[in-house]
């Protein structure tokens, strides 16, 4: 039994490191990174709640605001648009 609870403190010890990896390589990105994940990226239904989302569970520092999003990447706040039939998730303005 001892080796079992070692085994499942490692896993865990792992997937918390792992979190944090993830987690600090989102915030070394720039724009021109966040620009090539939102050209790559496309859904003509997706609004503000729902860009918010997609963008955190991407390691993005971002919240919906009204009709748009409002993203905190390296200290620089971002105004990100769903743009529904345009291209790419958004438009992102400074």
């Amino acid at each position: 039994m001892r080796w079992v609870t070692k085994y499942l403190l490692a896993i865990t010890a792992a997937c918390i490191l792992m979190a944090f990896l993830n987690t600090a390589s989102a915030m070394n990105e720039d724009i021109s990174d966040l620009k090539k994940f939102i050209s790559g990226n496309e859904d003509m239904r997706m609004n503000s709640q729902d860009l918010a989302f997609f963008l955190v569970t991407h390691n993005y520092n971002a919240l919906p605001r009204g009709g748009y999003v409002e993203l905190n990447l390296n200290g620089i706040i971002y105004k990100l648009i769903p743009n529904n039939e345009k291209p790419g998730l958004c438009d992102i303005e400074y």
